[in-house]
């Protein structure tokens, strides 16, 4: 089976670092590339087709709600995971309007992020 490619979108180096570290133990994910803001991560998912999209929802130069609607619009196959620390139910309904497809918070188990990368469409 081929690898899910993902693509990290997170204005923190050291979450896109910990998670481009973590994620290929898994096995079956390989890291497609990685964004620093919203702009970048629109401009990624585009040249890079990803499986799936882990992106942060607060990021800078594009905000993660219109880099989300921008990127569904167009690539609407590709999953897109929201990895945030803003857990209220305004957040989560604003991520849904956009096109989110799973919703994890920072600091969940990485059993939990890697079972929603691996989640595989029928």
């Amino acid at each position: 089976m081929n690898p899910i490619r993902v693509l990290i979108a997170d204005d923190m180096p050291q979450v896109r670092q910990d998670l481009r570290t973590l994620l290929p133990l898994a096995g079956n994910i390989e890291i497609a590339g990685e964004a620093a803001n919203g702009h970048e991560a629109i401009e990624q998912a585009a040249s890079l087709q990803p499986d799936v999209i882990l992106k942060d929802l607060e990021m800078p130069v594009v905000d993660g709600s219109a880099a989300t609607r921008s990127i569904k619009l167009r690539h609407p196959a590709t999953r897109i995971i929201a990895l945030t620390i803003h857990t209220d139910a305004a957040t989560r309904q604003t991520a849904d309007r956009a096109g989110v497809d799973v919703f994890i918070e920072k600091g969940a188990p990485l059993g939990t992020l890697l079972q929603a990368i691996q989640v595989r469409e029928e």
